[in-house]
């Protein structure tokens, strides 16, 4: 009965969290005024870029639009991006790790974007799950290309919304710290199923607390070896990794 997650409403609420309208303006301004080669005034809303990647190696080039035709709820700065693919453990990657075809919805949106432009769109770049950059499935991709200085623009978006509980669901592997309170939690839980004098003929508390104790190895070493033999990694480590064991 929960309603699913749309990862495009999430990232417009974290974005008007921040934007007003008038800041938008001034960086379609100072987008524009980039692309024209001219420098940009230190009183408009432009971010430093970052032209490389995770790796070191070159970022995607910006790509050559009439910004007067863009809209402003589709651009997207890529830290707010990166707090959604945290927080839902999802990737952002280029257009050519992705497995499955494109809709046709997507490819007309496309190719309206490249006629209202006058241009071919480079660099394109995907948000969805990790198992959709190696199997076909249908959760909730959406589609950017970058304009430069780390600022993205929506092209499309098709396919379901996320499940409802997929942020509380992923939230342990956020960093150690979660991981680690989820093993303590399901240590306690298990540990008040073990039935009282179990192991001894007095119901102590020092019992609870060795069997808790057990409880915990025994759990905390399974979350090891998964995350080792699989080659895990927690979500600030993998949204814009290209590789399965990042």
């Amino acid at each position: 009965m929960l309603k699913r997650t749309n990862v495009e409403s999430r990232l417009q609420a974290i974005r008007e969290r921040e934007w007003q309208d008038s800041q938008l303006s001034g960086l379609l301004q100072a987008l524009q005024i980039q692309q024209s080669g001219r420098a940009v005034p230190t009183d408009l809303p432009i971010a430093e870029s970052g032209d490389n990647d995770r790796d070191g190696r070159p970022g995607n080039p910006p790509n050559t639009f009439d910004f007067d035709l863009l809209e402003t709820r589709r651009i997207y700065r890529l830290d707010q991006i990166r707090a959604v693919c945290i927080d839902y453990r999802l990737r952002f990657l280029d257009l050519k790790y992705f497995k499955p075809e494109l809709p046709e919805s997507a490819r007309q949106a496309i190719a309206d974007l490249e006629n209202a432009h006058d241009t071919r769109l480079e660099g394109l770049k995907i948000i969805a799950p990790s198992r959709l950059f190696k199997l076909q499935d249908r959760d909730d991709p959406l589609l950017f290309v970058p304009l430069g200085n780390d600022y993205f623009y929506l092209v499309h978006k098709w396919g379901n919304d996320l499940h409802p509980l997929r942020r509380l669901l992923v939230w342990p592997f956020r960093n150690i710290a979660n991981l680690t309170l989820v093993v303590l939690l399901v240590s306690y839980l298990v540990s008040l199923l073990v039935p009282g004098g179990l192991f001894s003929k007095n119901d102590s508390a020092a019992e609870f607390w060795i069997i808790f104790f057990f409880m915990f190895k025994s759990l905390a070493a399974v979350v090891i070896f998964y995350g080792f033999a699989l080659g895990k990694n927690f979500n600030p480590a993998i949204w814009n990794s290209k590789y399965f064991n990042a």
